[in-house]
């Protein structure tokens, strides 16, 4: 149980504890559930979110807009924009970013299959919208993408999401390149 993120040996200690010696239904019921998940979920072929089946339900809804498409990193980020209700697009899984310092290459990301996407006939995408993280992997992800994307369809808009100071945070707690992002990325009041 260690070796599961955010898991430290002492953690895992109670955890094992407790579902060996205290709950062996919860023990029997978890471990199905597990189970059953490994081999049911897969990934999207569209998109390369999760999903149970070929593709996901957000693809798979036609009330969605077709014209914007959310490029994330990892399959949590869709479910992380999903809970805040404010796109209602599709998306597009990454698995990983461009990290020339770990050694992660374009090639091993999902970006072919990204631009592949944009370029079919009949896509009806006019928006990419870039939600990785504000790092220096996230950013030169972006970068590398929107400047393939400008040679093969520079009829696309690509973008990136606002970056700034939290809702709720305070301005002497933000650090330096934050607080210069939310200056440049400021907004009119109305």
């Amino acid at each position: 149980m260690s070796r599961l993120p955010s898991i430290g040996d002492r953690s895992a200690t109670r955890l094992a504890y407790h579902l060996v010696y205290r709950d062996k239904d919860l023990a029997r019921s978890l471990s199905e559930a597990l189970l059953l998940a490994a081999e049911s979920v897969q990934f999207c072929s569209r998109c390369f979110a999760l999903s149970e089946s070929d593709l996901c339900s957000i693809c798979e809804d036609t009330t969605r807009d077709q014209t914007s498409l959310c490029v994330v990193e990892k399959p949590i980020d869709v479910l992380t924009i999903e809970r805040g209700g404010g796109f209602r697009g599709l998306y597009h899984v990454l698995h990983g970013l461009w990290s020339p310092l770990r050694g992660r290459t374009p090639a091993e990301l999902k970006i072919r299959e990204l631009l592949a996407r944009t370029v079919a006939e009949g896509s009806l995408v006019r928006e990419i919208i870039f939600a990785t993280g504000a790092t220096v992997e996230g950013d030169a992800t972006a970068l590398y993408v929107a400047s393939e994307l400008s040679t093969r369809v520079p009829e696309i808009k690509v973008t990136r999401i606002a970056q700034g100071i939290p809702k709720g945070g305070e301005v002497e707690y933000v650090d330096d390149i934050t607080l210069a992002r939310a200056f440049s990325g400021r907004s009119t009041l109305s």
